[in-house]
């Protein structure tokens, strides 16, 4: 047995474990680094080798985001998630998926629990986001009526199937915090496409906590140099839009002519703000441009 399939074996049905009681865990996998070189190069010809390594073109196709080589890879896991983390999971419509059915069989025995140094606030500029942690006083409390509430709904579930109640009926008051398990089967194109969004840190932390384990355990030992180079471009980069652009080369005139050198105030930053932005007292997309500068040491708080 290679090493690759000795990686594989040591991987497959090995769980990972996120949040309190939810798991991902390899399937199966189809296909490598190097698989995603051989469909590359079937457009090119056998030429191509001469000229780019194996891990030059994988870092040039993900640089240049060509997608087909990456869809000739396929990964198929198996997760065990809340139905509210798993609802956002399931709105990326480019996997193939198989979901435990309450329906056919009693709902899986268990619910996400939140410790009480856990609870976030509501995000005050983000109006899909959490804040800052809330006090753990207050969230003892909030742990303690979330327990109540999930023995209440088990109890009420369990009492209604031992009385005769069709499954499908008696689970429509089990909480959203009720562990769901599917099998998910995606190309790696769309993976790493999946993990760009849920991997972000504006992602909510939960279902970012999946994506981190599935990207870190899985996709990283099996795909070294697609990792490698997804860190590179995707998770690492930052995209540019011709207003920043343009704002960037307005300001680094600007504060030339005066003898300044970076990083720039914000003042400095608002005086050449593009024209569309001026009048708005609230603009997230200035908001994103003055953010990617303080990252790339241009403009200081």
């Amino acid at each position: 047995m290679g090493e690759r399939e000795e990686l594989v074996e040591e991987l497959r049905w090995k769980k990972f474990p996120v949040l309190d009681d939810g798991f991902v865990c390899l399937v199966d996998v189809m296909g490598d680094d190097s698989s995603v070189v051989q469909a590359a190069r079937v457009s090119y010809g056998a030429g191509t080798k001469k000229v780019s390594d194996d891990r030059t073109l994988i870092r040039y196709l993900l640089r240049h985001r060509h997608t087909t080589p990456f869809e000739m890879a396929e990964i198929k896991i198996l997760v065990r998630v809340p139905m509210d983390c798993w609802r956002q999971w399931i709105r990326h419509r480019t996997a193939n998926v198989n979901e435990y059915s309450t329906r056919y069989s009693v709902a899986i025995d268990s619910a996400q629990t939140t410790r009480p140094d856990e609870w976030r606030s509501q995000a005050a500029s983000n109006r899909q986001g959490s804040g800052e942690l809330l006090p753990t006083d207050m969230g003892e409390k909030l742990t303690a009526s979330e327990q109540e509430l999930h023995a209440l709904t088990k109890s009420t579930y369990e009492a209604r199937l031992e009385m005769g109640v069709a499954r499908e009926q008696a689970r429509k008051d089990l909480p959203l915090a009720t562990y769901t398990e599917a099998y998910w089967k995606i190309d790696l194109h769309n993976l790493l496409h999946f993990l760009s969004l849920r991997m972000d840190v504006h992602a909510q932390q939960e279902i970012r906590d999946y994506s981190r384990t599935i990207g870190e355990q899985i996709v990283k030992p099996l795909f070294p140099v697609v990792w490698e180079a997804f860190e590179d471009y995707r998770m690492g980069a930052m995209f540019l839009t011709r207003l920043d652009r343009e704002l960037i080369a307005r300001l680094m005139q600007s504060a030339g002519k005066e003898g300044k050198t970076p990083p720039y105030s914000k003042a400095d930053f608002l005086t050449v703000q593009d024209e569309t932005w001026k009048e708005l007292k609230r603009c997230r997309e200035r908001d994103e441009c003055f953010g990617k500068l303080q990252r790339l040491g241009i403009v200081a708080e």
